[in-house]
């Protein structure tokens, strides 16, 4: 057995901050550097030498207070990336089957010594719940970032592959801190250079640099490549030409990159090219690739986000498209499914297509990027949302047929599991744009290695990692800050849209409230009114029975519950019902003094946060504990700004006062129009946090 005794110098790699009392956040939820007092000595035993194993050594070296063993057991059973940890006479053994596992494993343990977990009587065994775990980077050649909310994007194409970032490490490092086996590094609207030779040789360079922290590389692919750049005249996945093009083109990407995990496709949507433009299914499609990737052991992830601008309800369409095609896909097709029918509205019933294809392998996507929830500006926590999700009961096999459930293959057998998130990651010294925000990739890593975790137990182990003398504050700082993180989508919900109401965000870049919107010659499902239907007789949008039957694409039982006012849950009752404004809730009051009322609970929910915020100053360094402060009166701000557009607006049709409990309208609704209109025109200042004020003076 290889000893190594190595002093805790905490010299990482690749390092994150300066150390200072003061943070500018780009440590994330790592460990803090150790200042030059501060330096003890420890133990790292290992019986393995390759660079993954190396860098599990050296973390453990320089962050874990003890002795610890890596145990590499080729005998060592579970899924790949499993590891054990037992702790005895003075040591703590990690042992995998592979060395990726021990840095798993590895990681682990310096998030339980970080946490404040007894270490002392450690017999604990891990494995992950998703073979593949992956970020879905929205990307461009050009550096942009579509719903980035963070700066520019990290992969800095122009320098590749001779020059290195070292924020590259630096991403790879927290990934695998977390559990998170791959990535994808552009755009699902993808450029068709990506698979230009030139490209291909850089997305070869940065999957060196994330190979030995377990991680894979793959691609968005345009579907049009072989028209638009392979010099064909068509991209007809029939067309024997094109086959043999997209397999002469898969064989290079792995000539390049002999791990690569395959392709990322958005087809036949918002103007993407696909099948349908050659009168061939998403299975003709999706298959043709997967053909290609197959001998190399690559899989297809294959969106199923589409809609046509003449559905009679965006809702359904991917239900309508897909259902018919089950059982037809090859095994390394995975349907990538997002959350919710619409898209990453702030509430959405589960997708219904999860369960509908029981012969399909299905993966769910979420939006760790805050494109419909303020962006990098609100302290919006997303893992309640996303366990509302993978909890849900889609009935499809009987009572406790959850979304989860179906993606990790418990129910009908899939070669394959996985989850996706689109990534909120950028140039910014701090990743994320805002603090907080970091809390959403950290929980979407942790929800993929367990779907079983509570909200509750991932907002923990973020904050007491991230702001370490939260642990000195059980009873004051910690509850506070947890308190803001669990009601935080709730809060959002409220001063956007309670009640089931979605998309009626400012339709130019979903920042802010529009539910006026009308723009000529834009298609109607991207404008608001689509979706509230609001007017003199009530508001919501009818897919029920007698509207746009909808709730007829859920498991009978669903169906039924959806189907009526009486039985539908309230969160949901505008989504699936157009009701009228006097319509009585179940506590007795009007469906119009509820939703004003929940505009305000809204506005006050954040009022509160900014209280609990200041008595978090004690435990958090004054740099982020001012950059937080300074976010969260840019989100009362635009919850205000919320409250009174919408209730002005709809109050224009429901011609019903404001309750009891109500404030007064801060801005009329000329202003406010008048001021969105500006601010669309001036883009830079609103979406730069700092800078958020701006609308504040633009209103006065």
């Amino acid at each position: 057995m290889r000893r190594f005794l190595l002093p805790i110098l905490f010299l990482i790699l690749y390092s994150c901050t300066s150390g200072t009392p003061d943070e500018d956040g780009s440590r994330l939820w790592l460990p803090y550097r150790m200042a030059d007092g501060d330096r003890i000595t420890g133990e790292v035993y290992s019986n393995i030498n390759d660079a993954t194993s190396g860098i599990a050594e050296e973390e453990l070296a320089q962050n874990f207070k003890g002795r610890a063993e890596l145990i590499l057991d080729p005998g060592f059973g579970g899924k790949s990336g499993s590891f054990s940890i037992v702790a005895s006479d003075g040591k703590v053994r990690i042992t995998a089957s592979s060395s990726t596992g021990l840095l798993y494993g590895a990681y682990h343990l310096i998030r339980l010594q970080q946490t404040g977990a007894r270490l002392k009587s450690l017999d604990i065994k891990e494995e992950p719940a998703y073979d593949v775990r992956i970020l879905n980077h929205w990307d461009n050649p050009d550096g942009t970032v579509e719903r980035g909310y963070a700066g520019k994007s990290i992969w800095q194409w122009e320098q590749l592959p001779d020059t290195l970032s070292p924020r590259y490490a630096e991403y790879a490092r927290a990934n695998a801190s977390i559990g998170i086996n791959g990535t994808v590094l552009n755009n699902v609207n993808a450029s068709p250079s990506i698979l230009t030779s030139e490209y291909i040789r850089k997305a070869s360079a940065i999957a060196d640099v994330l190979r030995p922290y377990g991680i894979k590389v793959y691609l968005s692919v345009n579907f049009g490549s072989p028209k638009s750049i392979g010099g064909l005249g068509t991209s007809d996945p029939l067309n024997p030409a094109v086959r043999q093009w997209w397999k002469t083109k898969v064989s290079e990407i792995y000539d390049a990159i002999p791990d690569f995990g395959g392709f990322l496709v958005k087809a036949n949507s918002e103007g993407q090219s696909g099948p349908q433009d050659y009168g061939r299914t998403h299975a003709d499609g999706a298959n043709m690739l997967a053909e290609a990737l197959q001998p190399y052991g690559g899989i297809v992830m294959w969106r199923a986000f589409v809609y046509a601008p003449n559905s009679p309800d965006r809702a359904s369409q991917a239900y309508e498209e897909f259902v018919p095609l089950d059982g037809q896909f090859t095994p390394n097709v995975i349907i990538q499914i997002k959350n919710g029918p619409v898209d990453f509205q702030p509430r959405e019933p589960f997708n219904p297509l999860f369960g509908a294809i029981p012969h399909t392998q299905q993966m769910v996507e979420f939006q760790i990027t805050q494109e419909y929830l303020g962006f990098s500006n609100h302290l919006v926590y997303l893992a309640p949302m996303w366990k509302e999700c993978l909890d849900a009961d889609t009935y499809r096999d009987g009572e406790g047929t959850t979304v989860a459930d179906i993606t990790l293959g418990k129910i009908w057998p899939q070669q394959t599991t996985a989850i996706a998130g689109v990534a909120n990651i950028g140039s910014d010294a701090n990743w994320c744009g805002h603090i907080f925000a970091q809390a959403n990739w950290y929980a979407f890593g942790r929800l993929a290695w367990n779907p079983g975790l509570t909200s509750e137990e991932i907002a923990e182990e973020w904050l007491t990692q991230t702001f370490p003398r939260m642990k000195e504050s059980r009873t004051k700082g910690l509850p506070s800050a947890m308190n803001i993180m669990m009601t935080s989508r709730e809060a959002a919900v409220n001063y956007m849209m309670p009640l089931g109401l979605h998309h009626i965000f400012a339709t130019v870049d979903h920042y802010g409230p529009e539910p006026w919107s009308s723009i000529e010659g834009m298609r109607e499902d991207w404008l608001p009114p689509y979706y509230h239907r609001a007017c003199a007789e009530g508001i919501g949008f009818d897919r029920t029975a007698t509207g746009s039957n909808n709730a007829g694409c859920y498991s009978p039982y669903l169906e039924e519950l959806y189907n009526s006012t009486e039985t539908c849950p309230e969160e949901y009752l505008l989504w699936f019902h157009h009701v009228p404004w006097d319509y009585r809730m179940k506590n007795g009051r009007t469906l119009w003094d509820e939703m004003c009322l929940r505009y305000q609970k809204g506005v006050d929910m954040v009022r509160d946060y900014e209280n609990k915020w200041y008595g978090c100053s004690r435990f958090v360094d004054e740099q982020r504990w001012r950059h937080v402060r300074q976010k969260l009166k840019i989100q009362e701000f635009d919850a205000v700004w919320w409250k009174d557009a919408c209730l002005q607006y709809f109050g224009s049709m429901s011609r019903m006062p404001l309750p009891e409990g109500v404030e007064p309208f801060s801005m009329d609704l000329n202003t406010i129009k008048e001021s969105l209109l500006y601010l669309q025109n001036r883009p830079d200042s609103l979406r730069a946090g700092s800078t958020g004020n701006a609308r504040l003076e633009i209103i006065k």
